[in-house]
Order: structure tokens, then sequence, then C-alpha cells
């Protein structure tokens, strides 16, 4: 298998952990939060009709997402968002929106043309 068919696959894998973690409403919103300023596994657990581990799982999925980093301070782990990885998935996004766009624009093209029959 030739490198560059081992980097599309991970490429793929990542893509597919980003969007499974932000399949849940709960994780979107813990992102959403983290981007704008970290907060313990406590602070974001107050703000949820769940447990502290129910929570400490979600931020797990981000976490391997690459989508929040967990930071060691004192007794507690801050979580931060990555907007990096954000970035990334807004780019696979708009590829995806590009393509569509393409195929949308020949398929009208193709409307367009006389009849040739």
């Amino acid at each position: 298998m030739c490198n560059q068919m081992v980097a599309q696959m991970v490429e793929d894998e990542q893509a597919n952990r980003i969007f499974r973690a932000l399949a849940d409403t709960t994780r979107r919103d813990i992102v959403r939060r983290t981007l704008t300023a970290e907060a313990s596994i406590s602070e974001l657990a107050a703000d949820y009709d769940m447990s502290f581990a129910a929570v400490q799982k979600h931020v797990a999925v981000l976490e391997a997402a690459d989508l929040v980093a967990r930071t060691p301070r004192g007794r507690e782990r801050m979580i931060r968002g990555n907007p990096e990885t954000i970035q990334r998935a807004r780019d696979l996004l708009s590829q995806v929106e590009r393509a569509w766009r393409n195929r949308i624009d020949r398929l009208d093209a193709f409307l367009a043309e006389p009849d040739q029959n």
C-alpha cells in the first residue's frame, strides 16, 4: 500500500472520529463551551442532567477525536477546545460542499443543453 493511500486512510479515520463525536448534542455543546474558555469536567457536568462519569465519557470521545485537550491543573483536569480540529472539520465540509455544487452545476448545464435527438 503506498504512503498516499495510508495517509488518506488515516485522514478518513480522523474525519470519522470528528464527525461521530460531533453527532451528539452534548459533545457539540462541550466543544462550543471549551472553545471560548477552558473548564473543568466538574464545571461542565454542572450544566447537564447527567452524571459526572457520563460527562467524563463525552470528554473522552472528544479527546479521542482531538476536538478537546485535557490538561492537569492541581487536582482538576481542565478541558480546552481545539480550534485547529474544528477548522479541519470545516475544511472537510467545504470540500464536500464544493463537490456537490460542482455536480449540481454539471446537472444544470446538462439539463440546459438543447435536445440532441
